[in-house]
């Protein structure tokens, strides 16, 4: 699975149910591809000129949607990726990890990875052979919630599963790498990543309480 650079054309979230749906798979497509490598020009060119504005006063994601898009304006290509490469890059243990396994056990390739790919294989869904990363980084975390929100397969791509798969992979451990972020003094660019993921998972978790 890939996310689409085009993605984050719509801007913020909208309001009709299915313009909603289709922003927060945008939202999870761009998340993956911010977390997963150095963001490519196509993709800052892209965020550069998104939509800030959110449709209706007081947007949740607005203001840090906002700063994101700011940021990305304030810092050049080159900038943007040696603080990728100086956060999650270089030999031996990164500055910040992007592994739910770091963060829900302390170590790297542990149950919570094994869990993960028993329930991945229960979605039917397994890790593309050309990626390098385990199936417990951040951005594939991301990636899947987005086809479970934006896939076809009725059967899986639905609003169970993605409460489910959200509960379990990724809202016990989010928040310790939004935290570590924007804490850490070298992140910039990463620190509004990490600012905006806060608010977007924030209002995912309060959209799946709803559920209950």
């Amino acid at each position: 699975m890939s996310a689409n650079p085009s993605l984050i054309s719509a801007g913020p979230p909208t309001s009709s149910a299915l313009d909603e749906e289709t922003a927060r798979a945008e939202l999870y497509g761009l998340l993956s591809q911010l977390y997963y490598a150095v963001p490519s020009a196509e993709l800052l060119t892209a965020l550069r000129v998104a939509v800030t504005e959110a449709p209706a006063d007081g947007a949740f994601l607005q203001e840090p949607w906002q700063v994101l898009v700011g940021t990305s304006r304030e810092l050049s290509d080159a900038a943007i990726a040696l603080e990728f490469d100086r956060l999650f890059g270089g030999v031996g243990k990164p500055e910040v990890y992007l592994y739910g396994s770091h963060y829900l056990s302390g170590f790297l390739n542990e149950k919570p990875l094994a869990r993960l790919r028993n329930d991945l294989d229960a979605l039917g869904l397994a890790r593309d052979d050309t990626m390098s990363e385990t199936e417990d980084h951040v951005a594939y975390l991301c990636e899947v919630m987005r086809y479970l929100i934006a896939g076809d397969d009725v059967a899986v791509c639905n609003l169970t599963s993605q409460r489910d798969f959200f509960a379990t992979h990724l809202q016990p451990w989010i928040l310790q790498l939004c935290d570590a972020l924007g804490a850490h003094p070298q992140a910039r660019f990463y620190a509004a990543v990490a600012q905006f993921t806060r608010a977007f998972v924030s209002v995912e978790a309060q959209g799946f309480d709803m559920l209950d």
